[in-house]
């Protein structure tokens, strides 16, 4: 009986491990492509309208280092887009680097270092819920190195 309860202890939690690693993948793939490739990489915008949620807000810190500020998905496609049209896109190529991806049910966070030349610009936190069309970024917060 005591083996029987212990096999079943250990193949609870080895599932339980496989699940949570297939979930990591789909977030990090839903962070790359829309986050990383979409909005930093000049990638195809539908990779961030399929990775953000249409409610997300960045939140920042204002210039008077205490209020917060709000800038909407749409609003960011929107500058985005006129920066594209105008020819603004960064010359050099956006890296990453997952410190860390913590999930809790249908809600998780990446911490995720931004880098440009091999020079760390920023550390996000990202916030994402799994919805019925999978995992989808929800809000972030920053700071700026």
């Amino acid at each position: 009986m005591k083996k029987i309860l212990i096999s079943l202890l250990f193949f609870t939690l080895w599932g339980y491990a496989l699940y949570a690693q297939n979930e990591q993948e789909k977030i990090k793939q839903v962070v790359m492509e829309a986050y990383v490739s979409g909005i930093h990489n000049s990638g195809p915008l539908e990779n961030i309208t399929a990775g953000f949620h249409p409610g997300f807000e960045l939140l920042g810190v204002g210039s008077d280092g205490n209020t917060i500020t709000k800038l909407p998905i749409y609003t960011w496609i929107e500058n985005i887009k006129q920066s594209r049209a105008a020819g603004r896109v960064p010359a050099v190529e956006t890296k990453y680097r997952f410190l860390s991806i913590d999930i809790t049910g249908n809600a998780a966070v990446v911490k995720l270092e931004l880098l440009r030349e091999e020079k760390l610009i920023f550390t996000d936190y990202l916030f994402l819920y799994n919805f019925k069309e999978g995992w989808k970024i929800v809000n972030k917060i920053y700071h700026r190195h």
